[in-house]
């Protein structure tokens, strides 16, 4: 297995055991491959959850351009739903995890399709 094969099991067993979700693997897997680099460098494979800049970028980035929706108070709300479901002690919030947990939230599946 490579590197990114363990990254996603990895994630996998995030969600499992910090989120008490079962993970769609095939979308695990194309959430975390449009991740792109990012998952490999130690910074930008997490999300600073109390980092209201890191937040915003979350918001922006994935889910206003990659996602497609609209800007609204929904938005942040979905992402602290999140922050929380992973466990605001939780040091490590991988990135690949907090966007597939945003994209179930919002029903988006079909973008990795």
């Amino acid at each position: 297995m490579g590197k990114r094969d363990d990254l996603i099991a990895q994630y996998a067993d995030d969600l499992k055991n910090k989120c008490g979700m079962d993970a769609d693997m095939d979308l695990l897997t194309k959430v975390t491959i449009g991740c792109g680099p990012a998952i490999y460098d130690a910074d930008a494979s997490t999300v600073a959850g109390s980092q209201a800049s890191e937040l915003e970028t979350v918001k922006n980035n994935f889910l206003i351009k990659k996602l497609g929706l609209a800007e609204g108070p929904e938005l942040m709300e979905a992402i602290n739903s999140v922050i929380e479901t992973y466990g605001k002690s939780e040091r490590n919030k991988y990135r690949a995890v907090v966007y597939y947990m945003l994209t179930k939230h919002f029903g988006k599946e079909a973008v990795y399709g």
